[in-house]
C-alpha cells in the first residue's frame, strides 16, 4: 500500500512538472510549489527519489532547455541533492554527448556550479543516504574496492570518478584514449557503446553548429578538469585518492599526462595551459599539493622545518652537520670495537641507517652521500696515529671507507635504478610511485664526490696508504694526459720516478678508483676540476724489466716463490685475477693450493678494497671445499685439504681480518665453515701430520686448535659468566651463540631468492656455496658436547668426575704431562691432591707423557685438570710458578685448551669461592714496579673526560691481591710471546682477561694492566686505556658523569677548549696515544662510552640518565639562547626571536640525536621499544621540577617537547626503519599503537599529565609532524579510531593541517574523515 502511495506521489510530481513546462510556469515558482507539496506529503528534503524522477524526466523524453532550468532551480532550492543529481546525469549524459551536445554542455555547467560546493553537502540531514545512493548509481565501492559504509570515502570516490569520467570522455573526443595500450575506460564514454535506442531525433546530419558545440564542450570539460586539479578542496581530495587508491591513481595520472602532452585543444587554447596537468602529475604533488606542503612546513613546527632544503644547504655548519649525521659517525666508530663481531653485515646496517637519516633529515641523495663520505673519512682520520695493541687498526677502517661504504652506495644506486626499470616495464601501473629519473641517484653521487674535494683536511692519507693514493693520482694524470699504460706499468716503476705534481694523491683518489671498479663512475671523473694537477708530456724512460706481479701472472708466468711473494704483498686489481687464483686453489696441486690460499689471505684481503667482497667470498668457499668426484675414502674429505685449510685459518686470524669478515656479514658463514673442520680434526689422533712446503710440520691438533680458536672469536665466548645470563640479568645485546650464527646463516639461504637486496643476494650466494641445506649444531656432535660442558661449567661447579672412567684417565695423563716432576721427580702430580709435596721447577720435556688422544677427548678432560691444579695450588701443594708453567705446557700441547681455561677461570672468579693471593713478586708476579703509574694515568684519562671518581684512588701501601683463578690466568697470559704465532691465541685470551678483571673489585684491573705493561711496554697506552674503561663497570656515578661529558662535549656546553665547538669532533675526538705531547692524550668521551656500554648491566639507569641529561641540556640551550637574544613580545603574548629559535632548535635536535643514538646502541630494539612503550609515558605522567630561570621557562618547555619528539621518532626509526621493509618493522604496530593510544587518551582528557603543558603540546605536535613528514608508513600501523581521536585533539589545538595530514596517511579507514576535514576547512 505504502509503495503504491509513493508511486502515486512521484507520478503526480512528474505530471505537475510536465504541466508547468507546457504552461511556461516560472521554474522558481514551480520549485517553490513542489517543495511545499512534498513537505505537506511528509517527504524529507532534499529528496533522493525526486532526484531520480527529475533526471529520468529529462533523459531523454523531455530533454529541453526548460527541463534543465527546472532541474537547476530544484538544485538551488536544495530540494534535490546536487551530488546525486550529478551522479545520475554522469551515467546518462556523458555516453550520449555526441548525440546530445547541448545536454552535455548543460551537464558540464551544472558540474561547474555544484560539484565544488561540498561543504553544504556534508552537513545535510540526508548526507549518508545521499552518498549511499551515489554509490549505487556510480558503483563506486565495486570499482574502487573501498568501504561503502563511510560517506566521506564515497565523497572522495565521487570526485575521483567525475574527473575520470570527464578525462576519458575528453580523450575519446580528441582521439587520444586509443594511445593507451590495451586500456579500456571503466566508464561508458565512447558514443558507439550507447547508440542502441535508435532515437529518431538524431537521424539527421550533424550541423555545423553542433560540431562547434562539441568542440566547445571539449574545451569546457578540460577547463573543469583543470579546476578540479587546482581548486584547494578538490585537489586535496584527489591526493587522498593518490594515497589510498594507487592502482587507479596510476591510470588517472597516465591519462592526465596523455592529455597534457597531446591535446590539440590545449595547444590551440588561449586560456588553458597544459602545465596545469603536467605539474599535477609531478613529484611535488604526489602527497599534498605544493600549497599544502608550504603550509605544512610552517604549521608542522620548527622540528620539521629543520629538515628542509634550506637547512640542508648549511651542511658546512659544524653543529648543524653534526645534528644531521652524528648517529652515522657513532655507528661507524662502534663497528671498530675489536672485542665485538657482528652477525649482521655492516652494509645492511649502514644502508638502513642511511635511509633512515635521509628520511628524518629530509636531505637529498647528494647531501646524504656527502655525509656518509665525510663520516667514513673522519673514521679513518681518527686512526692516523694509532696506539699499538690487539685492536683493529687502519686496515679495518680503510675497509669500511673504501669497500663497505662503496658497496652501500652501489646497492642504493642499484635499488634506485632497478625501481626505475621496473616502472618502465610495468608501464602505467607503477606511475603512481615516486618518479625517479634514470641515473638521478648516480648523478647525486658524482656531485657529492666533486664537492668532497673541498674537504682537504679529511682527505690527507694516512702513512700506510700514501703510496696507493699517489699511484691512483698518477693513473688519473696519465689518462688525462693521453698516455695509455697498463696496470703492469705501475708494477714496474717506482713512484718516486714520477713527477711530484702527478703523484700528490689523497683519499679521494682511492675513493674514486673504488667507485670506478664497481661501475659507479667512469673515467670521466679524472677530468673533474681539481682532480689532477696539470698534465705530463712523457712517462719516465728508465723502466726496469717487469718484475713478477699480477700482470705477468695473468699472462701465464709460473707460480714460483718470487711470484707468490709478489702476489701476496700486492692486492689484485680485478675480479679476473682473483678468479684465476681461486681456480688454482680448487683444482691445483697440493702445493699450488697452499700457495693460492696464501695469496688470497695476503694484500688482496687486507687492502684489495676494489675486490675485497670477492676475496672474503672466495676464502669462505675454500674453507668448505667440495667432496672430490673420485673420493672414496672412509674418512672426511677435509683431511686431504688440511694444509690449505690451515693456511687459510691462520691467514685470517688477525684482529683486522676477523673484523673485515664481520663488516662483510660473513661471520655466520665463517662459523659454519669452521664447525665441520673442528669436528673432523678434533676427532683425529695427533699422529696425523702434514709437512708444508716451508718445511713446517702441522698436526691434526694444530689444525683443530687454529680453527677452534678462530671459531670462538666469532661469538661472545670470552665474556664473563654474568654476560651469559648466569646470576644477574645479562647485559643488553644478544649473545652470538653457535646456534644463533647457524640460524642467521640458514636464513641467508632463502633471502637471496625472495629479496632484490643486493647484499642479501651476496650473502645467499656464500651460504649456498657451502651447502644448499640448513645446518644445525646437531650436525656436529663433538662440538655440541663441548659446548654443553662449557655452559655447565659456567652454571655450576664441576661434577661427574668418576675415578676409573676414560675421562679420569685422560685427566691423570694431562696432569702428569703438565707437572712432570715435583720434589725432584719422585712424586707424580696424581697424588698432589691427596698428599703433601714440595715443588720444584719443571723437568725436561718428555714427549712420551703427552696423551695420544683426539683433541675433543682432551678438551673434555681439561676442566677437571684445571680444577685439580687450582685446588692443589690453593692448598700449597703446587707453587704458583709451577701452576703457570703447567698451564702453559697444556696450552702449548693443545692450544685449543686455552678456550676451556678461559671458560673455567672466568666461571670460578665469578663464583667468588677462591681466596685472594698476594702479588708479591716471589710467589706471584708483582705489579709494584708501575702500578701507581698506571693508576695515575687512569685518573688522568678520566679527569680529561670529565669523570672524577674519588673512591678509585690508588691503593697506597696496601699489598696488591687478585683472586686465585685470575692470578693464575694472568700469570699464564704473560708467558706468551708478543709475536704473530701467539697473536691469535692472545686475541682470544686477552679480551677474556680484561672482562674478567673488570668484574673483580678495584684495583684488580690496574694490577693486571701493570703486569702486562711490564711484559709489553709498547702496548702500555692500550692497556691503560683498557683499564680506564673498567672504572665505569665499578661505579654507576662514573657512567653518569661520562654521559654528561658526551652531551656537554657534543653541544659545546663546556669551557674545555678541546670541545668548545661541539659536534662530532668533540664527541669522538681525533685518536689517542702517548705520541701526543709526551704522554697519553685525553680520550674523547664518545670513544670511551662506545668501548664500555656493552658491559654496563643497569640499562634502566642508563636510559633514565640519558633522558635526564638530554632535558638538562635543552634547558641550558634555552637559557643560553635567551641570554643571547631577548624575547620579543606581541599582542598575542610571547614570541621568540627567529634567529634564536632556529639556533636553539639546531642544538636541541643535536641533543636528541645524541640521546637516541646512545639508547639505540646501548640496547637495540628491545630497549627502544621499552622507551617508547613505558619510559616516555611515565615521564609525561610524572611531575617534573619547573625551571624558574626568568625568561627561559616557556622556551625551555617548548624545546623540551620538541627534543623528546625528535628523540622518540629517531629511536623508533633506528629500531624499525622508516618503512616496512625490515623484519623489525613487524614489531612496530604493537609498540607504536600503545604509544599512540597514550597520546590520544591524554588528548581526550583520560590521563592526567605531570609535565608542563607547553612541553606536552610541543611533543605531540612534533611527534605527529615527524611521523607524517618522515615516516608516513608508521601511520598505517595505528588503529583508525586512535588516529581519528588524535586528529580531533589536534583540531582543538587549531592544528588543522597536521590533523588532516595524519588522517590522509591513515589508509582506507581514515580517508573519509580526512575528506570531511578538508571540506569543513573550506573557506
Amino acid at each position: 500500500m505504502a509503495i503504491s502511495v509513493q508511486n502515486s506521489l512521484w507520478d503526480s510530481v512528474t505530471e505537475q512538472t510536465k504541466v508547468a513546462q507546457q504552461k511556461g510556469v516560472d521554474p522558481l515558482l514551480w520549485a517553490i510549489q513542489l517543495s511545499s507539496n512534498l513537505n505537506s506529503a511528509g517527504v524529507a528534503l532534499p529528496s533522493v527519489e525526486l532526484a531520480n524522477v527529475l533526471v529520468s524526466h529529462i533523459c531523454w523524453e523531455h530533454n529541453e532547455p526548460v527541463s534543465w532550468k527546472f532541474l537547476e532551480k530544484a538544485l538551488v532550492l536544495n530540494i534535490v541533492p546536487p551530488i546525486l543529481v550529478l551522479a545520475l546525469l554522469t551515467t546518462r549524459v556523458i555516453s550520449r554527448r555526441q548525440f546530445q551536445p547541448a545536454a552535455y554542455r548543460l551537464y558540464l555547467e551544472l558540474i561547474r556550479r555544484h560539484a565544488f560546493k561540498l561543504k553544504c553537502h556534508i552537513h545535510g540531514l540526508k548526507y549518508k543516504e545521499v552518498m549511499a545512493s551515489v554509490d549505487a548509481v556510480l558503483r563506486l565501492s565495486e570499482i574502487f574496492n573501498l568501504p561503502a559504509n563511510d560517506p566521506g570515502t564515497l565523497v572522495v570516490e565521487f570526485i575521483f570518478s567525475i574527473v575520470w569520467h570527464l578525462l576519458d570522455a575528453t580523450l575519446v573526443d580528441e582521439g587520444l584514449l586509443e594511445l593507451i595500450v590495451e586500456e579500456k575506460s571503466k566508464w561508458p564514454t565512447k558514443p558507439q557503446e550507447m547508440e542502441i535506442d535508435g532515437h529518431n531525433g538524431y537521424d539527421d546530419k550533424w550541423t555545423e553548429q553542433r560540431e562547434r558545440l562539441r568542440n566547445v564542450n571539449v574545451e569546457l570539460a578540460i577547463e573543469i578538469i583543470g579546476k578540479f586539479l587546482q581548486e584547494a578542496v578538490t585537489s586535496r581530495i584527489l591526493h587522498l585518492a593518490c594515497r589510498n587508491m594507487p592502482s587507479h591513481w596510476a591510470d588517472l595520472i597516465q591519462r592526465l599526462q596523455l592529455l597534457g602532452e597531446n591535446s590539440s585543444v590545449l595547444r590551440n587554447s588561449k586560456t588553458l595551459n597544459s602545465e596545469i596537468f603536467l605539474h599535477f602529475t609531478s613529484d611535488n604533488c604526489m602527497v599534498f599539493s605544493q600549497e599544502c606542503k608550504q603550509n605544512s612546513q610552517q604549521k608542522f613546527h620548527p622540528i620539521r622545518a629543520f629538515g628542509s632544503p634550506a637547512a640542508s644547504a648549511s651542511l658546512c655548519h659544524r653543529t648543524r652537520y653534526s645534528a644531521l649525521w652524528l648517529p652515522l659517525d657513532l655507528v661507524l666508530e662502534d663497528a671498530m670495537d675489536g672485542y665485538q663481531v657482528e652477525a649482521t653485515s655492516a652494509i645492511e646496517k649502514i644502508t638502513s641507517l642511511i635511509k633512515t637519516l635521509k628520511a628524518i633529515n629530509g636531505t637529498s641523495w647528494h647531501d646524504t652521500f656527502l655525509g656518509l663520505w665525510i663520516a667514513a673519512l673522519r673514521l679513518v682520520q681518527r686512526e692516523r696515529d694509532p696506539i699499538e695493541g690487539p685492536v683493529p687498526g687502519i686496515d679495518t677502517r680503510l675497509c669500511l671507507l673504501l669497500c663497505i661504504t662503496v658497496l652501500v652506495i652501489a646497492d642504493l644506486i642499484e635499488e634506485e635504478e632497478s625501481t626505475t626499470v621496473d616502472e618502465t616495464e610495468y608501464g602505467a601501473s607503477n606511475h603512481w610511485k615516486e618518479k625517479k629519473a634514470p641515473g638521478m641517484c648516480r648523478n647525486e653521487l658524482i656531485s657529492s664526490l666533486q664537492m668532497l674535494g673541498e674537504y682537504q683536511s679529511l682527505l690527507t692519507p694516512p702513512q700506510a696508504v700514501i703510496s696507493a693514493c699517489n699511484q691512483a693520482a698518477a693513473k688519473a694524470m696519465m689518462f688525462v694526459s693521453g698516455i695509455s699504460v697498463s696496470s703492469a706499468y705501475f708494477e714496474s716503476i717506482n713512484m718516486k720516478d714520477m713527477p711530484a705534481s702527478s703523484t700528490a694523491g689523497n683519499m679521494r683518489h682511492l675513493i674514486v678508483e673504488a667507485c670506478i671498479s664497481r661501475n659507479l663512475l667512469d673515467t670521466s671523473a679524472y677530468f673533474w676540476r681539481g682532480y689532477v694537477s696539470g698534465c705530463i708530456n712523457q712517462i719516465p724512460q728508465s723502466i726496469p724489466p717487469q718484475p713478477p706481479g699480477w700482470s705477468t701472472f695473468m699472462k701465464g708466468a709460473p707460480l714460483n716463490h718470487l711470484m707468490i711473494n709478489a702476489l701476496t704483498s700486492t692486492p689484485a686489481s680485478s675480479l679476473a685475477e682473483l678468479e684465476k687464483i681461486f681456480e688454482i686453489a680448487v683444482k691445483g696441486s697440493d702445493e699450488e693450493k697452499i700457495s693460492a690460499a696464501t695469496i688470497l689471505c695476503g694484500a688482496s684481503l687486507i687492502r684489495g678494497w676494489n675486490i675485497q667482497e670477492h676475496t672474503v667470498h672466495f676464502i669462505t668457499r675454500l674453507l668448505s671445499p667440495p667432496v672430490p668426484t673420485d673420493y672414496s675414502g672412509c674418512e672426511s674429505h677435509l683431511i686431504g685439504y688440511a694444509p690449505m685449510l690451515n693456511v687459510l685459518i691462520v691467514g685470517i686470524a688477525s684482529v683486522d681480518c676477523v673484523q673485515i669478515f664481520s663488516l662483510h656479514g660473513l661471520v655466520p658463514h665463517l662459523a659454519c665453515s669452521l664447525m665441520p673442520i673442528c669436528e673432523v680434526f678434533g676427532s683425529c689422533v695427533p699422529k696425523l701430520n702434514w709437512t708444508l712446503t716451508t718445511g713446517e710440520e702441522i698436526s691434526a691438533h694444530a689444525v683443530f686448535s687454529n680453527a677452534f680458536t678462530l671459531l670462538l672469536k666469532l661469538w661472545r665466548f670470552n665474556h664473563p659468566p654474568l654476560d651469559h645470563g648466569v646470576g644477574d640479568a645479562p647485559t643488553v645485546g644478544s649473545q652470538l651463540t653457535p646456534e644463533y650464527l647457524l640460524l642467521v646463516r640458514n636464513s641467508h639461504l632463502v633471502s637471496g631468492n625472495v629479496h632484490k637486496d643486493r647484499n642479501k643476494m651476496r650473502l645467499s650466494a656464500v651460504a649456498s656455496s657451502s651447502s644448499s641445506q640448513p645446518i644445525f649444531v646437531d650436525s656436529f656432535p663433538k662440538l655440541k658436547v663441548w659446548y654443553r660442558q662449557h655452559q655447565a661449567c659456567i652454571a655450576s661447579t664441576l661434577s661427574g668426575h668418576v675415578h676409573g672412567n676414560p675421562v679420569h684417565q685422560t685427566v691423570d695423563g694431562l696432569l702428569n704431562m703438565m707437572f712432570r716432576r715435583i720434589n725432584g721427580g719422585n712424586q707424580p702430580l696424581t697424588s698432589v691432591t691427596s698428599g703433601s709435596s714440595s715443588s720444584s721447577g719443571p723437568g725436561n720435556e718428555d714427549s712420551s707423557l703427552r696423551p695420544k688422544l683426539p683433541a675433543w677427548d682432551i678438551m673434555e678432560a681439561v676442566p677437571f685438570v684445571l680444577d685439580a691444579a687450582l685446588i692443589a695450588c690453593a692448598h700449597g701443594k703446587l707453587s704458583p710458578r709451577e701452576l703457570a708453567t703447567g698451564l702453559k705446557d697444556l696450552a702449548d700441547f693443545l692450544p685449543a685448551s686455552l678456550a676451556t681455561i678461559v671458560s673455567y677461570f672466568s666461571a670460578e672468579v665469578t663464583r667468588g669461592l677462591w681466596k685472594p693471593v698476594f702479588m708479591n713478586g716471589s710467589d706471584w708476579p708483582s705489579p709494584a714496579a708501575n702500578l701507581s703509574n698506571v693508576e695515575e694515568q687512569i685518573k688522568r684519562i678520566l679527569a680529561a673526560t670529565g669523570v672524577d671518581v674519588p673512591s678509585l684512588a690508588a691503593g697506597g701501601s696496601s699489598p696488591a691481591t687478585l683472586p686465585l683463578p685470575l692470578a693464575a690466568f694472568v700469570s699464564l697470559t704473560i708467558t706468551y710471546k708478543i709475536d704473530r704465532a701467539s697473536e691469535r691465541f692472545l686475541n682470544l685470551a686477552g679480551p677474556a682477561l680484561e672482562s674478567l678483571a673488570a668484574g673483580c673489585p678495584w684495583p684488580c684491573m690496574p694490577i693486571v694492566a701493570s703486569l702486562w705493561t711490564q711484559k709489553a711496554k709498547r702496548w702500555s697506552d692500550f692497556l691503560v686505556f683498557s683499564a680506564s674503561r673498567t672504572v665505569f663497570l665499578q661505579n654507576c656515578d662514573a657512567v653518569v658523569q661520562l654521559l654528561k661529558s658526551c652531551f656537554t662535549a657534543t653541544l659545546g656546553l663546556t669551557a674545555n677548549p678541546i670541545s668548545i665547538n661541539g659536534g662530532v669532533g668533540a664527541l669522538l675526538g681525533h685518536g689517542f696515544g702517548s705520541h701526543f705531547c709526551g704522554g697519553i692524550s685525553p680520550v674523547a668521551p664518545g670513544i670511551l662510552f662506545l668501548r664500555v656500554y656493552r658491559s654496563i648491566r643497569d640499562i634502566a639507569l642508563l636510559v633514565e640518565e640519558i633522558l635526564s641529561l638530554m632535558m638538562d641540556s635543552v634547558r641550558e640551550i634555552a637559557s643560553n639562547g635567551v641570554r643571547k637574544e631577548r624575547l620579543r613580545t606581541t599582542n598575542n603574548g610571547k614570541r621568540y626571536g627567529q634567529v634564536s629559535l632556529s639556533s636553539a632548535m639546531t642544538q636541541v635536535k643535536l641533543a636528541a640525536s645524541l640521546g637516541a643514538s646512545l639508547v639505540w646502541l646501548s640496547g637495540g630494539l628491545v630497549l627502544v621499544q621499552s622507551v617508547i612503550k613505558e619510559t616516555l609515558p611515565s615521564w609525561f605522567i610524572s611531575v617534573h621540577r619547573s625551571e624558574q630561570e626568568e625568561g627561559s621557562e616557556g622556551m625551555a618547555s617548548m624545546l623540551g617537547g620538541y627534543a623528546l619528539a625528535y628523540f622518540a621518532v629517531l629511536c623508533g626509526a633506528f629500531a624499525w626503519g622508516t618503512d616496512s621493509s625490515s623484519s623489525a618493522s613487524k614489531r612496530r604496530p604493537k609498540i607504536l599503537g600503545v604509544h599512540m593510544e597514550f597520546l590520544a587518551s591524554a588528548l581526550d582528557g583520560k590521563i592526567s599529565l605531570g609535565c608542563d603543558w607547553a612541553t606536552w603540546r610541543a611533543y605531540v605536535t612534533g611527534f605527529v609532524s615527524l611521523m607524517v613528514g618522515c615516516t608516513p608508513s608508521w601511520v598505517l600501523d595505528v588503529d583508525v579510531e586512535v588516529l581519528k581521536r588524535l586528529s580531533n585533539g589536534l583540531r582543538q589545538w587549531n592544528e588543522e593541517e597536521l590533523a588532516l595530514a595524519l588522517l590522509g596517511l591513515g589508509g582506507a579507514g581514515t580517508i573519509g574523515a580526512a575528506a570531511e576535514l578538508i571540506i569543513k576547512s573550506e573557506a
